[in-house]
């Protein structure tokens, strides 16, 4: 990727970057770039406790967040949200985007898992690192929503559990990540919570039948 345009997430291709297209397995139709790099995203799911959504994939020891790789002409808001269905089941109904990495962050792969033989050869993954807060229920995740589901298992772990867990060759990408994304959490879960307490105050007024004034320096009138 030629210049400033190399971290530009917003923009997937333009007439300084050539791409070409995987013909093989899982990467038929993802897009590699000059440097043998498969563009990708990322998804950090959160639940309301702060906790992250960490799955097994099928048939494999291994845990990690759920990932992908965007497709010819795709954006990467939908190939995130498409990603998101085939690997979770969750519609972007139920999911709030808290914040997504401001530039591409990159792994290699180990030369053991490189396939030389392969055209376009593909040295990693480049992506763009999504975090989202789970707004539908636990009862909306499905983990059979393709016909060859990423995953078997799942459950909700501490923020930076993953960094124990995952593949050693993805650790060092997936702290870039957390690191960057941990502050927008924070504050989002913190803005879900008071949301959640207004929310609360307004349902227990509504059922005492009282008023409430929306002027926080105003005392609330009781009834008489």
């Amino acid at each position: 990727m030629a210049g400033g345009r190399r971290n530009m997430p917003g923009r997937v291709a333009d007439r300084t970057t050539v791409y070409q297209l995987g013909t093989m397995g899982g990467l038929a139709g993802d897009m590699i770039d000059a440097e043998g790099y498969r563009l990708n995203v990322g998804i950090i799911l959160s639940n309301d406790e702060g906790r992250v959504f960490w799955a097994r994939r099928t048939g494999m020891r291994s845990w990690q967040f759920p990932q992908g790789g965007i497709k010819v002409d795709e954006e990467p808001d939908a190939a995130m949200f498409r990603e998101l269905y085939e690997e979770v089941g969750l519609d972007r109904q139920y999911v709030q985007i808290i914040a997504r990495t401001k530039g591409w962050l990159r792994y290699q792969l180990p030369e053991r898992f490189i396939r030389r033989r392969s055209l376009p050869l593909c040295i990693g993954q480049k992506q763009i690192w999504y975090i989202l807060r789970l707004t539908g229920t636990e009862a909306n995740i499905r983990l059979d929503c393709s016909e060859r589901p990423e995953f078997d298992r799942w459950c909700w772990v501490d923020y930076w559990h993953p960094l124990t867990d995952v593949v050693y060759f993805k650790r060092e990408v997936y702290r870039q990540a957390l690191g960057e994304l941990q502050r927008s959490l924070q504050a989002g879960h913190s803005a879900a919570i008071s949301g959640l307490a207004a929310a609360q105050v307004l349902s227990d007024a509504a059922t005492r039948q009282m008023p409430v004034s929306t002027d926080p320096s105003r005392p609330r009138s009781s009834q008489r």
